[in-house]
């Protein structure tokens, strides 16, 4: 098609779903500075590509109408950015911005009517890759999908949508954090330092939010697309790894439906509990707990909770405590490895992987010793967990001082926090293969190092939960 000017019948049908999402395969391989025609003025600034895909490819015109970009077809379009690993991988960027957060507005919508339902049921999804410096007319779009967000991911959607709108309800905008919510996240948005936004029901200023799709979830997206063997795919509402059924999640929130699955567990020795659940641990594995919290959990779903299909999308992680009998914790909380190259690219804090693995929920099953030192562990608390935004301000120091030494090449254990400085997490490598390396920014390697909660930060979140369900 000549692209020379602003065609009188457009090239594919705007009320057909099928055919829109056929036309967009034509981007893929290309990029936009294929396809402008003369006399188009790009645009610049935060969305500017969005828009540029609108106006130079679909021949749209930009709006801030709150309908979809294809009212007629219901689609709405969102351009997602992917980087390469070292090992050339596509890895997800960043979350998905569906729409910024009027907290005024938000208030006064149910889910059903809600900018981000009207909006975002089916989406285009265009992937491209981001190249540091690169002008947005020659990135190269990699893959489109058309995603129609499943039924069940829609219910646990709209339980977040509640928790986030409740809690603008409570006067409590200031205190939105990602971690609150499963798969949909109230995400900051502009810079540190900018002007707070006014809130209903209090005083006080709250940053700036918009509804986003976790990254966490965007991964389970790429992970379709990759499998799928094509550029171009759509989704089927289906799964074989899902921890809880449709028709469960119209009784109960999945938090409810999880916790009810432990409450007949509360109290009985791990040993018991593996008779119970048929888990044999004869062999006294290591990791005894992780599989016993694992198969009530799981309730026989899946294999492994943390790779369940709404674990996976909401960046939920289960993690096993062991506490002793006089209230201590021996161990610290290992994480995953600090990749090197990840850190020394993000120079933004919320925009780290730390960041996300921080932010995101977390699900503790508490054993506790009945005597001291026999190790007769009973099973003693399940709860859901968010990191307060005071520890997430002691998490972005961290990230900086773990940055800062990566950039001067400092990959040594004398450089970093430890847990002795007692600042709530510390860097060291997992016991086993710990001579593995690691590649850094400068093309060398270096030894692996991991992330840690202190076992005195672990301490304080169980006894702050403890004095919690002691005062009701």
């Amino acid at each position: 098609m000549e692209r020379n000017k602003i065609p009188e019948i457009l090239p594919y049908d705007k009320a057909d779903a099928a055919s829109i999402f056929d036309y967009s395969k034509e981007l893929l391989g290309h990029c936009l500075r294929e396809f402008i025609w003369e006399g188009y003025e790009p645009k610049k600034g935060k969305g500017a590509l969005g828009q540029m895909v609108e106006n130079i490819f679909f021949f749209l015109e930009t709006n801030s109408n709150p309908s979809s970009d294809f009212s007629e077809a219901g689609i709405e379009l969102k351009c997602t950015p992917l980087k390469k690993s070292k090992q050339d991988d596509y890895l997800i960027k960043e979350r998905l911005v569906c729409n910024m957060i009027n907290y005024f507005e938000v208030v006064e919508e149910d889910f059903e009517h809600s900018h981000f339902y009207l909006k975002c049921q089916l989406m285009l999804l265009l992937f491209y890759l981001h190249q540091s410096g690169c002008n947005n007319l020659d990135l190269e779009f990699l893959f489109s999908v058309l995603w129609k967000l499943p039924e069940k991911d829609l219910m646990i959607i709209r339980h977040d949508y509640d928790v986030i709108i409740d809690k603008i309800r409570q006067g409590k905008a200031h205190e939105l954090s990602e971690g609150d919510t499963m798969y949909l996240g109230a995400c900051r948005k502009g810079q540190k330092g900018d002007s707070l936004m006014a809130q209903p029901y209090s005083p006080e200023g709250a940053p700036r939010r918009a509804f986003s799709l976790k990254m966490a979830y965007m991964r389970t997206v790429l992970d379709f697309v990759l499998k799928s063997g094509k550029n171009a795919t759509t989704n089927f509402p289906t799964s074989d790894s899902e921890l809880v059924s449709s028709k469960a999640l119209h009784k109960h929130s999945f938090d409810e439906i999880i916790l009810n699955r432990f409450n007949p567990y509360l109290h009985k020795s791990y040993e018991q509990i593996a008779r119970r659940r048929g888990v044999d641990i004869s062999r006294n594995p290591k990791n005894k707990f992780a599989i016993i919290a694992n198969a009530i959990a799981a309730s026989e779903k899946c294999a492994n909770v943390n790779r369940s299909e709404e674990f996976l999308k909401a960046g939920l992680t289960m993690k096993t405590i062991r506490v002793q009998a006089d209230g201590k914790i021996k161990e610290a909380m290992s994480f995953e490895n600090i990749d090197y190259i990840e850190v020394a690219e993000c120079d933004n804090w919320i925009d780290s992987r730390l960041y996300e693995l921080y932010s995101s929920r977390f699900m503790f099953v508490v054993f506790k010793e009945r005597h001291q030192g026999k190790a007769d562990y009973v099973l003693d608390d399940v709860f859901f967990w968010t990191m307060p935004q005071s520890d997430l301000e002691w998490a972005e120091k961290y990230w900086n001082h773990i940055r800062v030494n990566v950039l001067a090449g400092h990959v040594f254990e004398e450089y970093w926090w430890k847990g002795a400085d007692r600042k709530k997490f510390h860097v060291r490598p997992k016991a086993q293969k710990a001579i593995d390396m690691a590649p850094m920014p400068d093309g060398g390697s270096a030894k692996k190092f991991c992330y840690w909660f202190n076992n005195d930060y672990v301490c304080e979140i169980v006894e702050k939960r403890r004095k919690e369900v002691l005062n009701g």
